[in-house]
C-alpha cells in the first residue's frame, strides 16, 4: 500500500509516519514544508493542480492528512486548516489515483459540551473559537467532496512530544523546575477543566486503521474517559517523584510591580509559568468521546494508560537544561 503522508513533521505526524513505517506492506511518501519531507510542497499556498500533478506521478492509494496548525490568528488558522484541505480535496478530485483521504480533526470542532456527557459523532458542532471553526470547515469539506474519506476527531492526545506550550507540557516545566530549585510548593491554576486524554501513539493506531478499513464520515478518536487536569496533575507529580505541596488557585497569579528585578522575581516568575491558562480549544469545562463507533467500525481500542502518557511527558521535561 502506497501512502503519501501529509504534515509528517507536526505533532501526531511524526508518531503516524512511525507507525505506517511499522508496517512491512505500507510504502511511505511524505510530503511538507520541511527540508527532511520526501517532498516539500506547501499545502496552504501551493495549487490544487501542483498537488495533482504530484499525486498522478507517486498514484498513492491513501493520503492521510495531518497538516494544519494550532495556534495562530484567524486568518492564518483558515490558511492552515481550511484552505490546505480544500486544495488536498480539490487535487484528489482531480487526480487519477482514486486515494482514499484519511483527515485528522479534532474535538475543538464540537465545542463545550453537558457536563457528564459523552460526546458522540451525531452531536451537533458548536466550536468555541477560531481553531474549532477552521477545524470543522475543513471536515465539512471533506465530506462534502465527494471521495473516499474519513475524518478522525481526536480528541485531547498527550504522550510524548507534548508541546511544551500546551497546559500539561507547561504543567511538566513547572514541576521540573519546582524540583530544580527545591521549592516546596507548587501553585497552579485552571485546573478545572477535564478532557478526553488519548496518547498519541494511540492516535497513530488508529490512523492505521482508518487507512487499512472502508469506514467514512466522522469517527472519535479519544478513550471515553474524561479527566480533570487537577487529577493529571496529582499523577504526574507521583511519576516525577515529586513530593512537595500543589495549591491550586482560583484565578490567575498577578506578578507585584515590587517583585520585578527584586532578588524573589525569579519565584515570581516560577508562580506566574506554574499556572497554565484556560485550555485553549473553546471547549469549556468538559469533554468527553463516546468511542463506539471507532471499536465497531475501525476495530480500534486505547491502549495506553494516562500514567504511562504522563510519565512521558515527565520524561522529556526531566530531560530539558
Amino acid at each position: 500500500m502506497r501512502v503519501l503522508l501529509l504534515g509528517a513533521n507536526g505533532y501526531l505526524g511524526r508518531f503516524v509516519a512511525d507507525r505506517l513505517l511499522a508496517d512491512p506492506a505500507v510504502q511511505l511518501t511524505a510530503l511538507g514544508r520541511g527540508d527532511d519531507a520526501d517532498v516539500r510542497f506547501d499545502l496552504a499556498t501551493g495549487s490544487p493542480g501542483a498537488l495533482t500533478r504530484f499525486l498522478d506521478a507517486v498514484h498513492p492509494g491513501v493520503v492521510v492528512n495531518c497538516a494544519g496548525a494550532t495556534r495562530g490568528g484567524a486568518r492564518e488558522l483558515t490558511r492552515h486548516n481550511t484552505v490546505a484541505v480544500a486544495t488536498v480535496c480539490e487535487a484528489l478530485r482531480r487526480s487519477g489515483c482514486g486515494a482514499r483521504l484519511v483527515q485528522i480533526g479534532c474535538a475543538s470542532e464540537y465545542g463545550p459540551s453537558q457536563p457528564g456527557s459523552s460526546t458522540a459523532e451525531d452531536a451537533v458542532p458548536r466550536p468555541g473559537g477560531p481553531y474549532g471553526v477552521s477545524k470543522l470547515a475543513a471536515t465539512e469539506l471533506v465530506l462534502g467532496s465527494g471521495l473516499d474519506a474519513i475524518v478522525l476527531r481526536v480528541f485531547s492526545p498527550v504522550g510524548p512530544g507534548t508541546p511544551a506550550g500546551s497546559p500539561l507540557g507547561r504543567l511538566a516545566e513547572a514541576m521540573r523546575r519546582a524540583m530544580q530549585s527545591g521549592d516546596g510548593e507548587l501553585k497552579l491554576g485552571g485546573l478545572g477543566v477535564q478532557r478526553d486524554f488519548v496518547d498519541v501513539r494511540d492516535v497513530a493506531r488508529a490512523v492505521h486503521a482508518a487507512s487499512l478499513s472502508a469506514a467514512q464520515g466522522v469517527v472519535n478518536i479519544g478513550t471515553g474517559r474524561s479527566v480533570k487536569l487537577r487529577d493529571a496533575a496529582a499523577v504526574l507529580a507521583r511519576v516525577a517523584g515529586y513530593a512537595g505541596a500543589l495549591h491550586e488557585l482560583d484565578g490567575p497569579p498577578v506578578l507585584r510591580p515590587g517583585l520585578i528585578g527584586s532578588p524573589r522575581s525569579g519565584e515570581a516568575a516560577m508562580e506566574h509559568l506554574a499556572t497554565p491558562s484556560p485550555y485553549p480549544d473553546g471547549c469549556g469545562s468538559w469533554q468527553q468521546a463516546d468511542v463506539r463507533t471507532a471499536r465497531d467500525r475501525l476495530g480500534w481500542r486505547p491502549r495506553i494508560n494516562l500514567e504511562e502518557s504522563l510519565a512521558d511527558i515527565w520524561m522529556e521535561a526531566a530531560c530539558r537544561i
